[in-house]
């Protein structure tokens, strides 16, 4: 977009560099699957750990360079427990989805992807009192629907979707009582793991011997994979608007189910589609809520 004198104006240049910035955060965290297969050499388990250890360099060099150390110091023992609640969160989260991808199951991890902003706006109503208007009430019955249908169906619950969504919801129901930058959140959160996440590896060592080098490589890049879209993200967030991030999170779970289907040929339920088109009808309802009311404010 230019201005009517064809310059380009600095909102303009915002809204495309940020634009830029969110299509590679969640165009990473969609694609984030191959790399978890190529390190499935490794149980579900240390892949985590490794996920953790490498993490941590990563988020203290990123800390130095942006010069956020003073946000580190500056907390508060409130805010730190509440770190401590994000890191489990965090850690199930990563955890669920590690396995997820090593069972084959990335279909219904993305699922958990789709419907995780209702799961989100749900957990706001009954934890912190915020109201739902009827079209979101509309979306938080359809998903519940979509579970319903698979559970009829199936005999079966697609809880790799749900423990998904949950986790990651209660992640942002705790970070919304700590108002951290991303870096700062991550670097504590991953610091809160990393003690776990040294004794596994340090057992799994000693029982077990030290992995070829090659293969240590391919796992130290977890940390890159999990920090680098969290940066991207954040510089999104300050040249975007809600609305437009909203647009542009589903890219996500959009690339991790088509490369479930296309490229690693999982085979996905026909009910499976049912449920998904239940979710997907309730995003559009959701969405177009949240764009209803951005219109009404201006």
């Amino acid at each position: 977009m230019k201005s009517a004198h064809g310059v380009e104006t600095p909102q303009d240049l915002a809204f495309r560099e940020g634009l830029l910035f969110a299509i590679c955060a969640y165009g990473i965290w969609g694609f984030a699957p191959i790399y978890f297969v190529w390190v499935s050499f490794a149980p579900a388990p240390e892949v985590l750990a490794h996920r953790v250890f490498w993490s941590v360099p990563v988020s203290l060099f990123l800390l130095t360079l942006t010069g956020q150390w003073s946000g580190v110091r500056g907390l508060s023992g409130r805010e730190v427990w509440y770190l401590f609640a994000t890191a489990i969160c965090l850690g199930i989260n990563w955890m669920t989805f590690i396995w997820a991808v090593q069972d084959q199951r990335i279909a219904e991890a993305s699922l958990g992807y789709f419907i995780n902003p209702i799961i989100t706006i749900f957990l706001a109503w009954i934890f912190l009192g915020e109201r739902l208007r009827p079209l979101q009430w509309l979306a938080v019955l359809l998903v519940i629907l979509g579970v319903l249908v698979e559970l009829w169906v199936q005999a079966s619950v697609p809880w790799v979707g749900l423990a998904l969504a949950l986790s990651f919801g209660f992640y942002g129901l705790f970070r919304k009582q700590v108002s951290v930058p991303a870096a700062v959140g991550l670097g504590v959160e991953t610091l809160i793991m990393l003690p776990l996440a040294l004794v596994y590896l340090v057992l799994l060592i000693l029982s077990e011997g030290v992995r070829p080098p090659e293969e240590l490589a391919a796992l130290s890049l977890g940390g890159v994979v999990s920090v680098i879209p969290l940066v991207f993200f954040a510089a999104a967030a300050l040249r975007l608007s809600l609305t437009t991030l909203g647009f542009v999170q589903y890219l996500a779970p959009t690339c991790a189910l088509l490369l479930a289907v296309f490229l690693f040929q999982e085979s996905v339920p026909p009910v499976r589609w049912i449920t998904f088109a239940l979710i997907w009808l309730a995003l559009v309802l959701f969405t177009a809520e949240n764009v209803r009311q951005m219109r009404r404010r201006r």
